[in-house]
């Protein structure tokens, strides 16, 4: 079976989601972190794995599910980090991050299911910014991962070419939007509207057009 990789960092405020302040306060936009964390766990554990590691920046809080293992994440820039975190893998292993709350076990289901590595190399997840969502390996290969720029909107075409280039066959899973601004956050909301995402979406980003005190820059109770 597949082991499940989540690359993530501990949702403190100021540490993550910082393109979301503003509109949104650095504990309002740690909450949403929070809530895209929760959901991808929730997710995973509805999967079928070998093992499921939360490969992670920071410490472990309540947030944190059991039946996940936990590792620190390597040090470098993306680029190695997500190598580290193949590097502790043996047979077929996929990693996802948590920039992505509307993953479901269905989503996965066709790398993950009967005959998922049947004449497959390699899983490729594409975001809809340029980046990459999933990448997962029959046989880890970190080699293929250190080198790649990440973060620009040609990362996702740059990784799967080394992947070819390297002689690999590869299958894709659908395209996903990650949650990078508040219209990001709307619209993955609005996506999966039932979701603990979505809740934290609503309290923080109620409706448009419409800011709450700490959002228009007053303490909440100030008197103007």
């Amino acid at each position: 079976m597949t082991t499940l990789l989540v690359i993530a960092k501990e949702p403190r405020p100021g540490r993550v989601k910082t393109r979301l302040t503003p509109p949104c306060t650095p504990q309002q936009a740690a909450h949403i972190a929070e809530a895209a964390l929760r959901d991808t766990l929730t997710a995973v554990l509805g999967c079928p794995a070998r093992r499921r590691i939360l490969v992670l920046e920071g410490a472990p809080g309540k947030w944190l599910p059991p039946g996940i293992e936990v590792v620190p994440q390597s040090g470098g820039g993306l680029d190695e980090r997500l190598a580290a975190a193949f590097a502790l893998c043996t047979g077929p292993a996929l990693l996802v991050g948590m920039d992505t709350p509307q993953l479901t076990p269905a989503l996965l289901e066709p790398a993950l299911g009967p005959g998922g590595w049947t004449s497959c190399d390699a899983w490729f997840g594409p975001a809809d910014d340029g980046g990459f969502w999933a990448l997962g390996f029959a046989e880890p290969r970190p080699e293929l991962i250190r080198g790649v720029p990440m973060s620009t909107p040609g990362t996702g075409a740059a990784q799967r070419a080394r992947l070819t280039g390297a002689g690999l066959t590869v299958r894709d899973l659908p395209a996903l939007r990650d949650v990078d601004t508040a219209d990001d956050v709307r619209a993955v909301a609005a996506a999966v509207p039932d979701s603990g995402f979505a809740a934290a979406a609503a309290a923080a980003l109620p409706a448009s057009g419409h800011r709450t005190p700490a959002q228009s820059g007053h303490p909440a109770g100030a008197r103007t």
